[in-house]
């Protein structure tokens, strides 16, 4: 973990969340800035800035990252269809460095993940 990272404070529980899952490799938490009815995050505990450092060696926690993604969706109540996000990068709009998986869902559709643009426009 780093020192400095706000990711690994929270999963240290040095800065307080409300707790969705935690274990040995993940920790996962509600979005202080939801965008949708249900809206957390999971994040690895050992720090990893983005998925551009990611490798094989993160398999394990990556894995269980999504793994996990559609049993803790139900129990915060998205029971017909969840959406997972991984920002990486700049052109990502990756806003903390430590990689982390947005799963977001509710009771209604989503909408478009990015607009298509027209065809010959």
């Amino acid at each position: 973990m780093s020192a400095d990272c706000i990711f690994c404070k929270i999963a240290r529980g040095e800065i307080p969340s409300k707790k969705v899952y935690e274990d040995e490799d993940v920790f996962a938490f509600h979005d202080i800035h939801p965008v949708a009815p249900v809206h957390f995050l999971i994040v690895p505990k050992l720090h990893l800035p983005s998925m551009y450092e990611a490798n094989m060696a993160h398999h394990q926690a990556l894995g269980k990252m999504l793994a996990l993604a559609g049993e803790l969706a139900r129990q915060e109540g998205a029971s017909d269809g969840f959406r997972t996000i991984i920002n990486t990068g700049r052109v990502g709009h990756q806003e903390v460095y430590h990689v982390h998986m947005h799963v977001l869902g509710g009771p209604e559709p989503l909408g478009p993940m990015i607009m298509r643009k027209q065809r010959g426009a």
